[in-house]
């Protein structure tokens, strides 16, 4: 099974440059797990399945509570704390977006992906 959490808005305090870790700024996190074909045809209750909505809620309370100079450590942490609360997900991909990028260019947002999963 594939449970997707689609471009969670965030308003974090993560970046290289001090201004970025005083003033904030919005970052836009997708999540994508996998539970384990085997078991996913018994599936009938909350408690056979992946709790999305504390999903959700631990990954806002890092993006909204922790400090990161680099995108690559916060998806870091956001995989490695899901993969240890969540025991039935057995594979996730993460995608951070960063929208205000300090760079003198035109694009429209920087983004890490992290894919990790159980042996």
């Amino acid at each position: 099974m594939i449970i997707r959490l689609n471009e969670m808005v965030f308003y974090g305090f993560h970046g290289v440059h001090d201004e970025e870790r005083t003033l904030g700024q919005r970052f836009i996190v997708s999540l994508e797990m996998q539970t384990r074909p085997e078991t996913d045809a018994n599936i009938r209750h909350l408690d056979d399945t992946v709790d999305y909505t504390k999903v959700y809620a631990q990954i806002r309370e890092i993006m909204e509570t922790h400090q990161f100079q680099l995108l690559e450590a916060c998806a870091n942490m956001v995989a490695d704390k899901l993969l240890a609360d969540f025991p039935l997900i057995w594979q996730i991909t993460l995608r951070i977006q960063k929208p205000s990028v300090p760079i003198r260019g035109i694009l429209r947002s920087v983004e890490v992906e992290l894919t990790r999963s159980r042996p």
